[in-house]
């Protein structure tokens, strides 16, 4: 969910360092062999599964542990998860998606509405909110990948619809078809990314006071720390101010 600094003021969430590392491999690797499941084996042939791998390598997984979940989706005992988004609203009336793989809806469905509950907002239906999200294609790379404008041009170039660039790194958004050869055109120039992946993005943001925002960010830990969840996208907005208080927090 959260991103670099030019994305703070849409997602958030608390620091990856705060996550148990077990538990970010176990989501990465259930993601692996459901896209493993759904189509071929090979990364090359199956454009989910190599989305997979790139994010799980963003996150520095082993590769051991890759071709592990890759070759449990063609054993006999391999879960079968099924794909559910949930839509709702946090404090302050924020949009927030919840993008979940579950061998058990009835399990996940009850943990999403609880965390909505208990954190001052409430589940509501399928598309209630996902019209204020475009899904989208983000690629990012380090800072010292190339200069702000070289990888402007490149992302032009390589038919990307945005390119924003800080001292944190590189982000470049295209559209969700176009997410595999926008990748492979910047790959071909500027080599691997750190992170490719589809996201929602939100068309319109919504401002909330500090208290929302803790509430927001108290939502979204319960969010990470639920093994069913996957992801985790909201449209909230804060000031400056705001952000640095939450991020020393």
């Amino acid at each position: 969910m959260a991103g670099h600094s030019q994305f703070k003021n849409i997602m958030y969430r608390k620091g990856k360092q705060d996550k148990v590392r077990s538990k970010v491999f176990s989501k990465l690797g259930r993601e692996i062999t459901t896209a493993a499941k759904m189509g071929l084996p090979d990364p090359a042939m199956n454009p989910r599964l190599r989305l997979a791998i790139l994010a799980a390598k963003a996150e520095s997984m082993p590769k051991d542990n890759i071709e592990r979940a890759i070759k449990k989706a063609s054993g006999g005992d391999a879960e079968n998860y099924d794909e559910v988004r949930y839509e709702g609203y946090g404090p302050g009336g924020v949009a927030v998606i919840v993008e979940a793989l579950t061998d058990n809806r009835n399990r996940t469905g009850a943990n999403v509405r609880a965390a909505f509950t208990k954190h001052g907002g409430n589940l509501g239906t399928t598309g209630s909110v996902s019209h204020m999200f475009n899904k989208v294609g983000e690629i990012t790379y380090p800072a010292d990948a190339a200069t702000p404008d070289a990888m402007l041009e490149a992302g032009i170039d390589a038919g990307a619809d945005d390119v924003a660039s800080d001292e944190n790194g590189h982000v470049v958004i295209c559209a969700f078809e176009s997410l595999g050869p926008v990748g492979a055109a910047l790959e071909a120039k500027f080599g691997e990314a750190s992170g490719t992946r589809s996201i929602w993005k939100p068309n319109l943001t919504t401002p909330v006071n500090e208290d929302h925002a803790t509430s927001l960010m108290k939502l979204t830990a319960t969010f990470d720390d639920d093994e069913d969840v996957q992801n985790v996208y909201s449209n909230f907005e804060v000031s400056d101010e705001i952000m640095r208080k939450l991020t020393m927090a």
